[in-house]
């Protein structure tokens, strides 16, 4: 195998062993999982168009990315800070409220493009 081949699988396991350990060890990422899986559920079954499907994983990979990002900057801070900081906390907060923005961001897009068709369908059903 070419170094180059080499390295870009090794890229990949990299990550993959940084997804894993973001799903094992942050409270928050199960919460996340649930959400895009119930999200992913209702798309399928109201057969989204291909269009709202662009919007529904931008908002799911939005929020990964940000808990993802969240975790990185906890894990750094924690290793350079080993007490309490005011700035350390500051960070830590800031991280946080990115995921929460990309949470509602997400939620926000859900319901104005799930919503319609969900409500239609149900009051269809009834």
């Amino acid at each position: 195998m070419s170094e180059f081949l080499r390295s870009r699988v090794d890229a990949f396991k990299y990550a993959f062993a940084g997804w894993w350990y973001v799903i094992r060890t942050q409270r928050n990422a199960w919460i996340h999982a649930v959400a895009s899986i119930l999200v992913i559920t209702v798309s399928i079954f109201l057969q989204l168009d291909r269009y709202d499907w662009v919007f529904i994983f931008i908002a799911i990979a939005f929020v990964w990315t940000a808990e993802f990002l969240n975790t990185a900057i906890e894990l750094v801070v924690d290793l350079a800070i080993q007490e309490h900081h005011p700035l350390a906390k500051a960070s830590k907060d800031v991280g946080a409220a990115a995921v929460l923005i990309a949470a509602i961001t997400a939620a926000i897009i859900g319901v104005i493009i799930l919503g319609p068709p969900l409500l239609e369908k149900l009051q269809g059903m009834f």
